[in-house]
């Protein structure tokens, strides 16, 4: 069965740090592509960060976080991660990891349609 479990979510301080971990069921690393989406308040859910773990040079960062964010993948144990630093309050949201196949990674594709699995989400806050 396939499944992407998220943690590492929570409440920080502007300027902070949080590391997300997202960790995959039933399916190996070797043969897909994973992104992270996140979801603000009334807004619609946006990529922020793209990996194809077989990969070492595929990463993906949206304009709003490169520098900032980091994404790496550890095959052996089905686990990818986003670690965020220098926490802005708008990158508050619920933050996704979701599956796609490595030719759309390839193609560059941020389109929510084109990701079969999700996990069910963790809470990023960045406030004062």
């Amino acid at each position: 069965q396939v499944q992407l479990v998220e943690s590492g979510g929570g409440l920080v301080r502007p300027g902070g740090s949080l590391t997300l971990r997202c960790v995959v069921f039933g399916f190996s690393l070797d043969y897909y592509a994973i992104a992270w989406f996140r979801q603000a308040p009334g807004k619609e859910r946006e990529v922020v960060s793209r990996i194809i773990p077989r990969d070492e040079e595929s990463q993906y960062y949206s304009d709003a976080v490169q520098g900032r964010f980091t994404i790496t993948a550890d095959n052996a144990k089905n686990m990818v991660f986003l670690q965020m630093n220098s926490l802005k309050p708008e990158d508050t949201g619920v933050y996704y990891c979701a599956r796609t196949f490595v030719d759309r990674a390839y193609a560059g594709s941020s389109a929510a349609a084109d990701y079969d699995y999700w996990g069910q989400g963790t809470q990023v806050t960045v406030s004062s």
